[in-house]
């Protein structure tokens, strides 16, 4: 690919922390972790950051720290990765899928949300997407009126605010992933934050099996450890907390790089017919993770054939979770999810992007459109 849809950002810098926590004596969960759970708490100004290896596995904490289990719902967006959903049923729960606002704001619409909610709803989860703000104050509103939780999927989001508060900590429980392709990464990786102490606590057992002492404990002198629920294997490790605690120390620049690039392409796209890129009511500081259009006349596909051509890869975020084979039963028609996912594509966005790279993917899709619609 001329273009690729991402590539990490890691520097010698990146390799070197790596290299200084295997040359340490410790890898698995220990000082390192601790610190990165610091740092990035302090970033986002919230009380509790726990590290664990995946934000699949910190979605699935959120639901069993707020006690969801089989015969309670959860109210998802079903344009997000499978892993919001899969989460709840993880926990024992159904999904229920909520629809989008719509083609301008692809996040989930409270008004829809608010329909969804009955007797057995223990919860909605908010996924910012591609790291815009969801409209959480109608959201917060309706959690409020209806006592249930409020939980983030910020997996988009780190980098973004809203009204002043970084994305993730807004509802309960919010949660991040490091994977490769996201703001910053640790290979595989996620974080739960929250600002409630005992969920916080509840939170550091679950993650190592449900042990009131961990390995670490015990080289600090801690003498044996008690289990008092089950928990899982969803520890982070020092080797990727370094890598964690150098990409989140660079994390400013690069997202000023998104930033910029964002800026550039906006420019460029508004030149091109046919193609929407969504505003999300604007609301707030968006963290700029992903480059989304809506294919508005035309083949998506074909122009995703074209791109390919020319060397610019793109993909689809996503396709609608409720239309997978194990939601069938449990989904609904939501029609604003539908369209979006039939028409959408994601362009190449990544920080160390440079400038003629957004605009040979913009030529290219200016190209692309023109030989689809004489085709």
């Amino acid at each position: 690919m001329r273009v690729p849809l991402f590539t990490p950002d890691l520097t010698d810098g990146d390799v070197a922390a790596v290299a200084t926590a295997m040359q340490s004596g410790w890898i698995t969960a220990g000082p390192r972790v601790a610190a990165f759970e610091q740092a990035f708490a302090e970033r986002l100004g919230v009380r509790h950051a726990v590290a664990v290896n995946s934000c699949t596995a910190a979605l699935h904490l959120a639901n069993v720290l707020l006690d969801i289990g089989p015969g309670d719902e959860v109210v998802v967006p079903s344009l997000t990765f499978v892993a919001t959903a899969n989460a709840v049923r993880f926990a024992g729960a159904v999904p229920v899928f909520a629809d989008i606002a719509g083609p301008d704001d692809w996040c989930l619409d409270p008004g829809h949300v608010e329909t969804l909610i009955t007797a057995r709803t223990k919860a909605v989860v908010a996924m910012h997407y591609a790291g815009h703000p969801c409209d959480m104050a109608g959201l917060r509103a309706l959690c409020t009126r209806h006592d249930i939780a409020l939980c983030e999927d910020a997996a988009h989001g780190l980098g973004g605010s809203l009204d002043g508060r970084a994305l993730g900590t807004i509802g309960r429980i919010g949660c991040f992933s490091f994977f490769s392709n996201k703001g910053m990464t640790t290979a595989e990786g996620g974080m739960l934050v929250t600002d409630d102490d005992d969920v916080a606590a509840r939170a550091r057992r679950l993650r190592s099996h449900g042990q009131t002492a961990t390995a670490i404990d015990r080289e600090k002198g801690a003498r044996g450890y008690d289990i008092p629920e089950i928990g899982y294997n969803y520890r982070m490790d020092d080797l990727r907390a370094a890598l964690g605690l150098s990409q989140l120390a660079r994390f400013d620049s690069m997202q000023a790089n998104r930033r910029r690039l964002m800026q550039r392409y906006e420019a460029r796209l508004a030149r091109i017919p046919h193609i929407r890129v969504p505003h999300f009511g604007r609301r707030g500081v968006a963290a700029d993770y992903l480059l989304p259009i809506l294919v508005e006349r035309g083949d998506r596909d074909a122009v995703r054939e074209r791109l390919a051509a020319a060397g610019v890869q793109t993909t689809v975020h996503y396709p609608p979770v409720h239309l997978f084979a194990p939601y069938r039963r449990v989904g609904r028609s939501l029609p604003h999810t539908e369209r979006i996912a039939a028409g959408s594509l994601s362009l190449p966005l990544f920080p160390s992007m440079r400038d003629e790279q957004v605009d040979y993917v913009c030529d290219a899709l200016e190209r692309a459109f023109a030989e689809v619609q004489a085709a």
